[in-house]
């Protein structure tokens, strides 16, 4: 497991695999949707950072990517595609085919209330209908695990909106460090260069593999009564044998396999969702073989075939691979063998890989502030040992509207004093 996956497993999964079952019932809406709505909806972060990924979605030159981009994050009333007719008996043969083929383990979901099946198949409004829709607006759902990066309602736009940032300064980068020439076309690094590259890196997928990254965890991450969070499952491997059969941990949080799922549901092209799927790790240095078993629980949730759809491909030992897009067959890399020790690798996918690294600031900037919260709290009225209170009127509320990282900024330069003061700007939003 890499570094980056084990971090991110710690965030999204925060209780223990193996624990009894308790809290909230997660085969039902969650309690606290509305409350989230409500809130997200004021918040002037929140809805600017909403607002700034509309614009990045229509500058998408893909009229079919752009359509189906928009249609997710802004229409209300958008049917997830991936579930349409997913009545209980087929969410029974989909995850038995996940667990047959190693792709999921049910004892995993035995800490949440409904099990592994309610991990994979959150409740939706119109749950098995042929249109089933979103609990909560997109905008509205946490970043993250509650007490984990961006665990705030609005955590999602103000995440996304923070890594389509990201990942148009690293395509940037790119182009401008790789993809410039002087008059006789020989590369120059920078200023030295031509302003214009002459090197091919997709703004279509830059521009939408970041909204669409985490676009499930309105679905996975919803509110609960007290201001907390649905817990998470994990699958997309069985933690053991997950590299083709060799040693190897694959598990991801579900709703990284739901939004491949969906996306491949709507026909979105292969190079988009390997983009958006190489997310939690770059299918590199070894680590092909997560994107791909997330690749494979995708096409499952779907009921679509990886292969058919073009995001997977069998090698000479029949493998399933990355597959050969653009160019990439020219030389069969994937052929003899140390095939594995190669892959398929369009440049996309790791810039989008690294535009999602802000949680290893992010998610400890919940943790710490979780903290200074609690000791400023009596000065704004409320008391952290009332939880729900506490969640719903105040941290919520604080994070929402100020966000955990600025404030993680400003107590770092002004202490509880700085905190204080920024939480006195809307203090009349503390009710």
């Amino acid at each position: 497991m890499s570094r980056k996956q084990s971090i991110l497993i710690g965030f999204l999964v925060p209780v223990a695999l193996f624990a009894q079952a308790s809290g909230p019932d997660q085969t039902k809406l969650g309690a606290g949707n509305a409350t989230a709505n409500a809130l997200a909806s004021d918040s002037a972060f929140v809805q600017t950072s909403y607002q700034f990924l509309l614009r990045q979605t229509n500058q998408i030159q893909d009229a079919n990517i752009r359509y189906h981009t928009s249609d997710a994050i802004r229409n209300v009333s958008t049917c997830v595609s991936s579930r349409a007719g997913v009545v209980d008996s087929v969410k029974d043969n989909l995850l038995k085919r996940l667990i047959d083929e190693g792709l999921a383990v049910d004892s995993n979901g035995s800490a949440i209330v409904g099990g592994a099946k309610a991990g994979v198949f959150p409740p939706l409004v119109n749950d098995g209908s042929g249109c089933p829709t979103l609990p909560m607006r997109w905008f509205a759902a946490p970043g993250g695990a509650y007490n984990g990066h961006h665990s705030y309602p609005g955590g999602l736009a103000i995440h996304e909106a923070f890594n389509s940032v990201s990942s148009m300064n690293f395509a940037s980068g790119y182009r401008k460090v790789y993809g410039s020439s002087g008059g006789d076309g020989i590369p120059y690094a920078g200023p030295e260069g031509t302003t214009e590259p002459d090197i091919f890196i997709s703004q279509d997928l830059m521009v939408a593999a970041p909204i669409w990254h985490d676009w499930a965890k309105p679905i996975v991450f919803q509110w609960n009564a007290d201001g907390t969070e649905f817990s998470e499952y994990s699958f997309g491997g069985n933690g053991n044998t997950d590299a083709w059969g060799q040693p190897g941990d694959s598990r991801t949080g579900a709703h990284h396999i739901i939004t491949i799922a969906e996306m491949m549901k709507r026909g979105l092209p292969p190079d988009l969702i390997i983009t958006m799927a190489s997310a939690h790790s770059a299918p590199t240095s070894g680590s092909e073989y997560k994107v791909v078993n997330w690749l494979r629980a995708g096409a499952i949730l779907a009921q679509v075939d990886a292969v058919e759809v073009g995001v997977l491909y069998k090698d000479s030992a029949g493998r399933l691979r990355l597959p050969q897009l653009r160019q990439l067959g020219a030389v069969d890399l994937l052929d003899g063998p140390s095939s594995l020790s190669h892959t398929n690798v369009l440049s996309e996918y790791v810039l989008h890989n690294l535009s999602d690294a802000d949680f290893t600031l992010t998610g400890p900037a919940v943790t710490e502030i979780n903290r200074v919260l609690a000791a400023t709290a009596t000065q704004f009225g409320f008391n952290s040992s009332d939880a729900s209170n506490f969640n719903n009127k105040f941290r919520n509320r604080v994070l929402s509207y100020l966000s955990a990282e600025r404030l993680l900024i400003i107590y770092a330069n002004s202490g509880l004093d700085g905190v204080s003061a920024e939480i006195t700007k809307i203090k009349a939003k503390l009710n």
